[in-house]
């Protein structure tokens, strides 16, 4: 590997990992549903990240009423509670976001990256996967050594479904639609997970789901579909 691929899968291993650490941490802060809610404004960073960083992927004035809405409903989101909801759900509403941030910065590494050299969706996908590994290892020592290692049957099925689904399959085509959409329009395929997202958190684990709450994802979701609407040429 050059050096100069060797540092760009070192920058998007690292922010792979930043974001899923800061994913998991904020998890346990505060409920899944406002950690979807927070982790899906990744279209948002997108946004602002692509109209400095990619040359054709600038915002206009309906993306900046998106990224409006969006922050409306942020606040709506960040303001409703729940009777179960922690005192310092704060934190985790704010790492949820900081892994959005991050999932943004990897996307646009990737997007600038093959631009300037030719690499196939396999290659991004293993460079994330490999180079992520280090960080995470760090990460597990500092966070958790002094926690054992539970192989139940949840744990087991957990780390399939990781596996399996979410690092294969679903990587594989997150990267090819990188490589044959700008980042901006891609993300108008993941614009509706914070509404399954919501629904099967109180379906599945049934938490609380608070007027406030729906208000939120509603100016979520309008505000990540006006940033990704095609535009008239």
């Amino acid at each position: 590997m050059h050096g100069r691929d060797l540092k760009h899968g070192i920058a998007i291993g690292f922010l792979f990992a930043v974001d899923f650490v800061f994913l998991y941490l904020g998890a346990a802060y505060t409920d899944a549903s406002r950690s979807i809610i927070f982790l899906y404004t990744h279209a948002l960073w997108v946004a602002v990240g692509a109209h400095f960083l990619l040359s054709d992927d600038r915002l206009t004035p309906m993306k900046v009423l998106g990224m409006v809405l969006s922050f409306l409903g942020l606040l709506s989101v960040f303001g409703s509670h729940s009777a179960n909801l922690r005192a310092d759900h704060w934190i985790g509403d704010l790492l949820e976001v900081a892994a959005a941030a991050s999932w943004a910065g990897c996307t646009i590494c990737i997007k600038k990256f093959i631009r300037q050299r030719p690499i196939s969706h396999y290659q991004a996908l293993f460079s994330q996967l490999f180079f992520s590994i280090p960080a995470m290892a760090v990460c597990r020592l500092v966070l958790e050594s002094d926690r054992g290692v539970r192989l139940d049957t949840a744990v087991v099925s957990a780390l399939a479904y990781q596996t399996v689904v979410v690092a294969f399959f679903s990587y594989i085509l997150w990267f090819w639609m990188i490589h044959n959409y700008t980042v901006t329009r891609l993300t108008t395929f993941t614009f509706l997970a914070p509404l399954f997202g919501v629904l099967l958190s109180g379906i599945i684990l049934h938490e609380p789901l608070p007027l406030l709450l729906w208000i939120g994802l509603i100016l979520v979701a309008a505000g990540i579909y006006l940033v990704n609407k095609p535009q008239r040429t």
